[in-house]
């Protein structure tokens, strides 16, 4: 296939084929994409890649709106002061829905967006994983974080995961030598294979630099071998396994999707659920309640939040796939501006979907912490 740009490949995709459609992890690479093919492509995927669907149910989790609002707030970075409306014109925000007490306090869109489109997670897809691996412990597919990976995956044994535990690879301390920098053809990040065998032959042969559980390293590459275990253990696709455990039991409104390494391969476990800013904040509440369905069915098992978000000793500001903030909040963060937001003691959830125009701004962060933070101060005190 000739090489399209974002715009060409969604007009052409139903022309082309499902075996046609773009490698959005290879000569099409996602991470250099243009402002233009960010806002087009981003809401569009299962358009232009291989990707799984994950269904919805008819009867899904109700937002109600809220009687607060955020509409006079005042957010103050730097000594400027400006709206929200202003942060999210300036960040390249698609979309900012704030949930207090289950209940949408404010929701705007941008960049073409609206509440029923989806659009792509990156990374915040690594914090839907940890939770499916609390549900496969609770099913009892897993027996416990301290089991290696090779004993899932065994075509590991012998090379740079071989003393890994699962541990480990949520916590981002496998000892594997890794280049994660998004700006950079040449990092692993942007040249490693997603999908099995190659991905098991590419991570095996990472030189190992510490043993294992000794430091924070952080590595989308082990997040795909998380991935793998996860489909090994569950004996099923991911995109089946959230489905069954926690979209439709927990009533998320809108279908999502999963992409793929190849056609009608495996879902890409450390990147890319396209979902709606409304189901992003489902997935916020979920992780609030500890897993918990309308019902009082547990998912996950007791105490599995509290582990997931508890400061590992190799770094404290991440836990089992989460970024761990100040004050006991912690969030689930996507290159590019994605964002999952949980603040318990204040029952504040944000969600953000967005095209910033690089990978990742530690100012951005800044001012999105920033931002978050004081909506849920506000919120508190209203």
């Amino acid at each position: 296939m000739k090489k399209l740009t974002i715009c060409a490949a969604i007009l052409l995709a139903p022309l082309l084929g499902y075996g046609q459609k773009m490698d959005l992890l290879g000569t099409e690479h996602i991470l250099f994409w243009t402002p233009e093919q960010q806002r087009t492509g981003y809401s569009s995927i299962a358009e232009i890649a291989n990707t799984r669907t994950i269904e919805a149910v008819d009867q899904y989790l109700k937002l109600p709106k809220s009687e607060l609002s955020l509409d006079d707030y005042a957010h103050i970075n730097k000594s400027e002061v400006s709206s929200i409306d202003d942060f999210m014109l300036r960040s390249r925000a698609a979309g900012l829905l704030v949930l207090h007490e289950n209940q949408i306090v404010f929701e705007k869109y941008a960049l073409g967006h609206r509440e029923d489109k989806l659009w792509i997670s990156f990374s915040v897809t690594k914090s839907v994983v940890s939770l499916l691996i609390g549900a496969a412990i609770k099913d009892g597919l897993i027996k416990s974080v301290d089991e290696l990976v090779v004993d899932y995956l065994p075509h590991l044994k012998g090379g740079a995961y071989a003393d890994v535990r699962i541990k480990d690879l949520l916590q981002m301390s496998s000892g594997a030598g890794w280049n994660e920098d998004y700006a950079d053809p040449d990092s692993d990040v942007g040249n490693a294979p997603y999908g099995p065998p190659e991905l098991f032959s590419y991570m095996s042969e990472l030189e190992k630099k510490m043993p294992a559980g000794e430091v924070f390293n952080y590595n989308t590459g082990e997040t795909s071998i998380a991935g793998a275990l996860l489909r090994s253990a569950v004996g099923n696709n991911l995109s089946v396994y959230l489905q069954r455990k926690i979209w439709q039991p927990f009533g998320m409104e809108f279908n999502a999707n999963w992409l793929l390494g190849a056609p009608d391969g495996e879902e890409i476990g450390g990147c890319c659920i396209s979902a709606t800013l409304r189901d992003y904040a489902r997935l916020g509440l979920f992780a609030l309640g500890n897993g918990t369905l309308a019902d009082g069915t547990a998912v996950l098992p007791e105490g599995w939040i509290s582990q997931s978000t508890a400061a590992s000793k190799v770094y404290e500001g991440y836990g089992y796939y989460w970024w761990l903030q100040e004050e006991g909040t912690y969030a689930a963060e996507g290159v590019f501006g994605q964002f999952i937001w949980i603040d318990p003691a204040r029952d504040v959830v944000i969600a953000m979907q967005s095209a910033w125009p690089s990978a990742w701004e530690d100012d951005y962060e800044a001012e999105v912490n920033k931002l978050f933070g004081g909506i849920a101060a506000s919120l508190d005190q209203q």
